[in-house]
């Protein structure tokens, strides 16, 4: 496997330690992934950080969520969710409205061209996840689980 990263990255000595090399083929992995997967999303407009918004605001239901719910539960942390809503909100892709009550408070819900987004986007992803990963066998893809919940301090 090291030979692999070395040669991708172009490497000509060896890593100095098995760490460095397992956090940067982590790292090397989900730059190679989210390119492909940016990629598939290029022709619906959006990037992979306003699909993650819209499957969260799908999963929310006609609840919605406040912008710092979607903000906790995004897969990357972005520093300004407020002005990445304002973008899609532009785009029709969610509503979002404010609480009477509490002018503070708005709630982001998808919108049918969201969902409808989606429903098209998400097929072609599933195709790269199953050329991805659809060959290992499911107990390895449990243990890598475990292994990156470990990495990020959740084991």
């Amino acid at each position: 496997m090291s030979e692999n990263l070395q040669a991708e990255l172009k490497q000509t000595k060896p890593f100095a330690r098995v760490t460095a090399e397992a956090l940067l083929s982590v790292l090397r992995t989900a730059a190679v992934l989210e390119h492909q997967l940016t990629e598939v999303l290029k022709p619906y407009g959006i990037t992979h950080t306003q699909y993650n918004v819209l499957r969260i605001l799908r999963g929310a239901g006609a609840d919605g969520l406040c912008g710092r719910e979607v903000g906790e539960r995004m897969v990357s942390r972005v520093p300004d969710v407020s002005r990445l809503l304002d973008r899609m909100e532009e785009t029709g892709l969610i509503s979002r409205e404010r609480d009477p009550l509490d002018r503070r408070h708005v709630t982001a819900r998808i919108t049918r061209k969201g969902l409808a987004l989606l429903d098209q986007a998400t097929p072609r992803l599933e195709v790269v996840e199953r050329a991805r990963a659809g060959q290992i066998p499911t107990g390895q893809l449990k243990q890598l689980i475990e292994v990156l919940n470990t990495i990020r301090g959740n084991p």
